[in-house]
């Protein structure tokens, strides 16, 4: 009768704790993926991983003829499980097995039957040297572990070929995963190898035993990647793996204690690394459940932010084109009404010429109203275009306070134009649309300003290389609150509010808008309720 008596030592009680996680790994992943290729490839990965392991424990516990055995079983698993992570890239994260041609089913297990061959007839491993205190050293046959090598690698290596290939033609989570699976298993693949493989073939076979312990990052990498398709709390695996090699460390400090005061120390390290432990991962918990939350606020943000641009997107749209629709039939109204008061049509009677004055009024005021909402969706959506060139500002001025003549007449009041004695130095403006704002600037002092004057009046800071224009009122005046909000879409000032209703507070938005992108600047300055109020324009000279 053979009788196998297990060394219960701290390194073989290691690598027992480490196949009953990937027992636990196996098992709880068939269950979870019943039915789907990728969890039953790791499911038999695990089986070879745990025979393996169980063959390092009776290869360090046996004596004699029988420890030659649990040698070839030990390298017979180890060869299946290259072969089996191949299969497993293939089937991860999205089963595409399909794509192996059957050349290459029929070629890959070949190396497979020839080092099991090499192994079991005695062409792999000779024998095993079990005398002395150290770990067995194993004879191999002369050359054979490099080919026992030189398969292993290259095995590992066209898995590893194909991670990356997947890695550069996926994105997002899948993405995510794969280079989680590559990280978790190519460094314990590299530390099993090695102690494992490289190390003996040099005669050095005393960390032969850690192979078995390091390989079991590559299973949990694995099996976490499959199990969660959110690697958002990849932080919290990788802590998890470091702390468990740190608790695995000082255990084996623990169990090899050789006296009752090293026992005592050993174990109190141990209790307190393992207080620690449940500290730190119960903060980096709670730390990437913050980040998951915050991860699908920004989401949820992100979602209604592009359904919000699509919604404004659509309404610049359609004010463009009511705009734009109703400009032609409010222009054919002004060119009839014009014609009828110049007599194009007959002599016009004079309470018909009153009510005809009062409908070219309201019809300009509608026009300039269009041309607001129609320079609000050209700004909005980037489609306002400029022609700057030098000009010289004090013409513009000029023209506006010619226009304004007659209107402040009408209203009775004073509007007068402190004309500088020498000309400006030349602004970079666009003509047209900078004379919009000067009109709608002095268009507001006239209707907010129920009598007394408005002032216009420009100059040149020369120090500072800027033309400096103002438009000053005896108006209504505005409170601090109202001078905050008065450059806002759609914003009027209360007091103004009262003194005339027409208007949509869209002017002095649009004037800012239009000075800003002449890279100058706009503001406006009031004493309070009834004193009145002076707005500023500052624009670059022409260099």
């Amino acid at each position: 009768m053979i009788e196998f008596p297990i060394l219960f030592d701290a390194k073989n009680l290691i690598i027992v704790f480490v196949a009953v996680i990937h027992a636990a790994l196996g098992i709880v992943i068939s269950i979870k993926g019943s039915g789907k290729k990728q969890n039953s490839i790791f499911a038999i990965m695990e089986f070879f991983l745990i025979l393996w392991s169980i063959a390092m424990i009776f290869y360090r516990s046996s004596y004699g003829d029988e420890i030659t055995l649990w040698v070839k079983l030990l390298y017979f698993a180890a060869i299946m499980v290259p072969y089996i992570f191949i299969y497993f890239t293939y089937a991860f994260p999205e089963d595409k097995t399909k794509e192996f041609s059957k050349i290459v089913q029929i070629f890959l297990p070949i190396p497979i039957f020839i080092i099991t061959w090499m192994i079991f007839w005695d062409k792999l491993i000779i024998g095993v040297n079990s005398a002395g205190s150290g770990e067995p050293v194993i004879i191999f046959y002369k050359g054979a572990e490099y080919a026992y090598a030189a398969y292993m690698w290259g095995y590992f290596a066209l898995a590893y070929l194909r991670l990356i290939k997947l890695y550069f033609e996926s994105s997002g989570q899948t993405k995510a995963q794969i280079k989680f699976v590559f990280l978790g298993t190519f460094f314990s693949t590299i530390l099993a190898t090695s102690s494992n493989m490289l190390l003996p073939i040099f005669g050095i076979f005393y960390l032969n035993w850690f192979g078995q312990v390091s390989i079991v990052a590559m299973a949990i990498s694995i099996a976490y990647a499959i199990t969660r398709h959110n690697l958002l709390n990849t932080r919290v695996v990788t802590t998890e793996i470091f702390i468990t090699l740190i608790n695995i460390i000082i255990l084996i400090r623990f169990i090899g204690s050789t006296s009752p005061e090293e026992f005592i120390f050993n174990g109190l390290v141990l209790l307190g690394v393992i207080m620690f432990s449940f500290l730190l991962i119960r903060s980096v918990l709670h730390e990437v459940r913050q980040r998951e939350e915050i991860s699908k606020l920004a989401e949820d943000l992100r979602v209604a932010n592009a359904e919000l641009k699509k919604l404004d997107q659509m309404k610049s749209e359609f004010v463009s084109l009511a705009s734009h629709q109703l400009r032609t039939p409010l222009t054919v109204i002004k060119g009839y009404i014009s014609m009828i008061q110049e007599g194009s049509f007959g002599k016009v009677a004079d309470p018909l010429s009153d009510a005809l004055r009062k409908i070219y009024i309201s019809n300009e005021t509608l026009i300039n109203l269009v041309g607001d909402f129609l320079n609000l969706s050209r700004i909005e959506s980037g489609k306002m275009k400029y022609t700057f060139e030098p000009t010289q500002m004090e013409g513009i001025i000029q023209s506006v306070f010619e226009e304004f003549m007659e209107v402040v007449k009408e209203k009775k009041l004073e509007l007068r134009y402190e004309n500088p004695e020498t000309p400006l130095a030349k602004a970079m403006l666009d003509k047209d649309k900078f004379k919009q704002v000067i009109m709608n600037l002095v268009d507001n002092a006239v209707k907010y300003t129920p009598e007394g004057s408005v002032t216009l009046k420009i100059e040149e800071e020369k120090e500072k290389g800027n033309v400096l224009f103002s438009v000053s009122d005896t108006g209504v005046g505005m409170s601090k609150g109202e001078l905050d909000g008065i450059f806002k879409r759609f914003s009027r000032g209360e007091s103004g509010s009262k003194v005339n209703t027409s208007g949509l507070g869209l002017g002095l938005y649009l004037a800012k808008r239009i000075v800003t992108d002449h890279g100058g600047e706009i503001w406006a300055t009031s004493d309070g309720p009834g004193k009145g109020s002076t707005f500023w324009v500052r624009v670059p000279v022409h260099i």
